[in-house]
């Protein structure tokens, strides 16, 4: 893995909140980031509130949140627009998924390094689950809308977000969009019927990563993780992030968030999950 990133401007900035959009059980917020760069797929941003960050229910989220860009689309006026997929899950989520049309929402970003194309004349395959589906979307875009893409949900509300990309192919834990079970069980299915062909992009919950990473293994194919680690600074002054891998602990905002699976050990790590 040794694309180069894009670089992130100095310091935080202010991404006005242009709409707000519900997709089932998500949100997303499409912010106009006048100063920014485009970001690489699976590149992340540090987000947080203008207002509201402190106090109220739950006591005060003090750390901003760690998300992958879900889209990003150049603006004619200069700048990108931004998209990104919230779960309101905690506090700090929950005052991200309030923000309408006018709020501030404060950035740090783009940070850490995101996937690389195909090796080897590999067809892609997209493998997610719930918000981790975010990456995979803005990946699809580069390498096309043709992209085959397995997407695992709760639920139909949860299942609603495969809409975000094209022609996915859905799972459910129970069974009420698509197939009843993991998405796993899609991916044995597809990389049974071809396997040698492909690359396997990956981004969800520790526990299906950990699955995808064993399913390729036993195959020969090749994989690339999209993790997730508690993050304070998103910039590699914290060691907050870190996970093992066979050559030792990295920082996933660093040498991350995305890995390549053969340097795994365990994608299973406490908190390395959407």
């Amino acid at each position: 893995m040794s694309a180069e990133r894009t670089l992130a401007p100095f310091g935080r900035r202010l991404a006005p909140v242009r709409t707000r959009e519900q997709h089932g059980s998500y949100v997303v917020l499409r912010c106009a980031d006048v100063e920014g760069p485009l970001p690489q797929p699976g590149q992340f941003y540090m987000l947080a509130t203008a207002t509201r960050w402190g106090g109220g229910e739950g006591e005060r989220p003090f750390l901003p949140r760690a998300f992958s860009v879900l889209r990003a689309v150049a603006d004619p006026s200069g700048g990108v627009e931004l998209h990104f997929l919230i779960e309101d899950v905690g506090p700090g989520t929950k005052r991200l998924c309030e923000l309408v049309h006018g709020d501030g929402l404060l950035i740090v970003g783009p940070l850490g390094k995101g996937f690389e194309r195909p090796r080897d004349g590999r067809r892609a395959l997209l493998v997610g689950g719930g918000v981790g589906i975010a990456p995979l979307a803005i990946w699809q875009d580069e390498l096309g809308s043709q992209t085959p893409a397995l997407l695992g949900f709760r639920d139909g509300a949860c299942a609603e977000g495969a809409g975000l990309l094209s022609g996915a192919q859905v799972a459910t834990d129970d069974g009420s969009v698509g197939h009843l079970g993991l998405v796993t069980d899609l991916l044995g299915d597809e990389l049974d019927a071809g396997g040698e062909e492909i690359e396997v992009y990956a981004c969800g919950p520790p526990a299906m990563l950990e699955a995808v990473r064993l399913i390729c293994a036993e195959r020969g194919v090749p994989a690339q993780l999209a993790l997730e680690s508690g993050m304070a600074c998103g910039f590699g002054a914290c060691f907050g992030c870190v996970v093992p891998t066979r050559d030792g602990y990295v920082r996933l905002c660093l040498e991350g968030p995305v890995l390549d699976a053969a340097l795994l050990q365990t994608a299973a790590v406490a908190g390395a999950g959407h």
